[in-house]
């Protein structure tokens, strides 16, 4: 229990109701005020210095000396029991299986992985998934393209292009990709393996790209395991028992869904094709009943594209008294052209995307004259995380690769730079615990009280789902402790050294949970 909560708790017995403390926009109006009908009563605790009233508010003045022995205490992790140890489940990123990704997919990897962090630090035991949708549409007709040849993983992209451009030429083309599917939907062996071959290449390649960001994966599930199993007849057949599927005029199974407030166009939801095989949305079907019946606790992270998708998804689901997964929607990484598009090839690939980020992170370092491998890749891939998770999921990101890598402003660098500057000054100082509460300034103390603020911003992260919460938190801090290294000497004073060292540690902490490394030295 932080020390705000602590005068929540007294506060509230004291007055026998439920209350908000909220923080005030100026020091002059105490740290924290009340809204109450009757402001004038008086409370007592030896947390609180004085009250004062304010029209319907009660502005608090905390007790300054006992607010910073308990921000500062030494058993201090900034850990809640949120979670509790429950288990929580978290699919994202599901990249299909068809060529490099492009830089535009790596946000929904870096918000899972970033969103894993952060709950499994609130005490939930997190797995993570990657679904792979190893026998869709694109992988046939990837393997229509490499017929008999066993591509490499950097010639699939361009093979992707070529079949797409050759499809739109000649459509009769895409009869060839349905029979593939069907072939294989009706276990022909030969086709199950050349399926195979071409998703491993795929996959092991791509994993191997994510691995470099230090993002991994529990878990991977693959969509082919229910093609062969019996669950997508049978979630079919309760579906067919509410009398809501019928057959369209191309012979398809179709879900009506006009009941939910969706768009007329949305309105219903294909399953089967005319031949009675399954579509991606019936085997959706059946993985995500099986994620639910794992743990209620169930995350996705999709892009907004996905948003109606995910509405049909959800209500059919509902149908049959089955629920959805809670969902965090994001916006996109954009060109200067607009959206990417690994069909068209108008896009940037991640690697190469991660390759640029980290040659100008070289070239920032050599600068400064403080160049080696290792810290270029801190640097270099933290820009990228941190240019990406500090814009809100709902927002696009538009990326300036110049301003991400810059060692000042709303950036990694910069986070990154204050965590190393602040080791450089504990290298040449003594650390020691014993300081005395008194003798911390004005400035101190506003920065203590930011440091305070910690436990709550990481919790509220993880309640929304906003990892640019912390990304916000983080730069405000960092700015708060460079304007206050410019004014005074940290290691004139115990006090002073003590309290950069608890800065250091949040800011390690914070780094870590959006997957970004804090260097000692920059």
């Amino acid at each position: 229990m932080n020390f705000k909560e602590k005068i929540e708790k007294e506060i509230k017995a004291q007055l026998k109701q439920d209350i908000f403390l909220r923080s005030t926009p100026s020091p002059e109006f105490g740290d924290y005020a009340i809204f109450l009908e009757e402001p004038n009563k008086k409370l007592k605790s030896s947390l609180i210095e004085k009250t004062e009233v304010k029209g319907n508010y009660l502005n608090i003045f905390i007790n300054k000396k006992k607010f910073i022995e308990d921000a500062l205490k030494l058993k201090q992790d900034y850990k809640t029991n949120l979670g509790n140890k429950k288990k929580l489940l978290i699919e994202h990123t599901s990249i299909n299986p068809n060529a490099a990704p492009h830089v535009g997919r790596v946000r929904n990897a870096i918000m899972g992985d970033s969103l894993s962090r952060i709950l499994k630090f609130q005490n939930y035991n997190v797995e993570t998934h990657y679904y792979v949708n190893d026998v869709g549409k694109q992988i046939s007709m990837l393997v229509l393209a490499a017929g008999d040849k066993k591509p490499r993983f950097n010639e699939l992209l361009d093979l992707y292009i070529k079949i797409n451009k050759e499809l739109e030429k000649n459509p009769e083309l895409e009869k060839k990709v349905f029979e593939l599917l069907n072939r294989l939907e009706k276990g022909d062996v030969k086709v199950k393996n050349k399926f195979k071959a071409i998703v491993d290449i795929c996959l092991k390649g791509q994993v191997k790209i994510l691995l470099d960001l230090g993002i991994r994966y529990d878990f991977f599930d693959y969509e082919s395991k229910y093609l062969w199993n019996k669950r997508i007849n049978e979630i079919l057949k309760k579906l067919e028992r509410t009398g809501k599927v019928f057959t369209d005029e191309h012979g398809r199974k179709v879900v009506d869904l006009k009941q939910f407030s969706l768009p007329m166009e949305n309105s219903v939801m294909v399953l089967t094709r005319n031949d009675g095989t399954s579509l991606y949305q019936l085997r959706d079907l059946a993985y995500t009943i099986e994620k639910m019946e794992k743990t209620k606790n169930n995350l996705i992270v999709l892009g907004e594209d996905q948003k109606l998708y995910f509405q049909q998804l959800k209500s059919t689901l509902s149908l049959i008294g089955e629920k959805a997964p809670e969902v965090v929607h994001y916006s996109f990484i954009l060109l200067k052209e607009g959206k990417m598009s690994t069909r068209s090839g108008n896009l940037v690939l991640l690697e190469d995307f991660m390759n640029q980020s980290l040659e100008k992170a070289e070239n920032e370092l050599k600068k400064k004259g403080n160049y080696s491998e290792k810290l270029a890749k801190m640097i270099g891939y933290g820009a990228i995380k941190f240019q990406i998770l500090k814009i809100a999921p709902e927002k696009n990101i538009t990326f300036d690769w110049d301003y991400a890598l810059s060692f000042e402003g709303e950036t990694g660098p910069y986070v990154q730079y204050t965590h190393a500057r602040i080791c450089s000054i504990l290298k040449k100082s003594k650390l020691s615990q014993k300081i005395d509460c008194n003798k911390f300034n004005n400035e101190e103390f506003q920065l203590i009280k930011k440091l305070s603020e910690f436990q709550e911003v990481i919790k509220e992260s993880a309640i929304k789902y906003k990892p640019n919460l912390l990304c916000n938190y983080l730069i405000h801090f960092s700015q708060l402790f460079n304007n206050y290294y410019s004014k005074y000497d940290i290691k004139s004073s115990r006090e002073r050294v003590f309290l950069a060292s608890r800065i250091k540690q949040i800011l390690s902490i914070g780094l870590a949970l959006l997957g970004i490394e804090a260097p000692e030295s920059m």
